[in-house]
């Protein structure tokens, strides 16, 4: 009687002790005291691309519509989507890919994803002196750093869209 009194009782303790993660997080943002929408974006990359949210941000365009926002770096689109997947954003900024391959990997639950937001690629020439009346010939016989180590897709596009422009615009003819 006393080892079965005792296994109800250690077994009671130990499910009480799983229970223990599961109350509410105080530091958890709560709609009903800050009035605002909590919402989590999770961003694949730091970019330029994104100048005109971060201003927003610091701006507290967000705050004033209501919206509370985190922003959270993921560092690459898979950990993006597994933030996205697993209820740790609500937001993802990322290519396409992600989405495809949680897809066809056959999950019920896959990210919606809304395309060609921009028509253009989010690349950007950058010098690091100030140049005044940029013309394109100036990089002629120039080394330019395109893309980012481990950037999808694997090619140089940057210089790809570089070099496409150049030519674009050697061809055009004067008005």
């Amino acid at each position: 009687m006393k080892k079965k009194l005792l296994s109800l009782f250690l077994t009671a303790l130990c499910a009480s002790a799983l229970l223990i993660g599961c109350g509410n997080n105080p530091e958890e943002k709560d709609t009903a005291h800050t009035g605002k929408t909590p919402v989590t974006l999770n961003e694949v990359a730091h970019s330029i691309f994104y100048a005109p949210m971060y201003v927003a941000i610091e701006e507290g365009y967000f705050a004033e519509e209501g919206i509370d926002l985190t922003l959270i770096t993921g560092f690459g689109a898979d950990k993006t989507m597994t933030a996205l997947l697993t209820n740790e954003a609500d937001i993802g900024f990322m290519g396409s890919e992600s989405t495809i391959y949680t897809y066809i990997g056959g999950s019920s639950d896959y990210a919606v994803n809304f395309a060609q937001l921009t028509q253009r690629a989010g690349n950007f020439l950058v010098a690091r002196e100030p140049i005044d009346d940029f013309d394109w010939n100036m990089l002629v016989g120039k080394n330019v750093l395109g893309g980012r180590a481990g950037g999808m897709p694997s090619h140089d596009v940057t210089w790809e869209h570089i070099r496409g422009i150049y030519e674009w615009t050697s061809r055009k003819t004067p008005d």
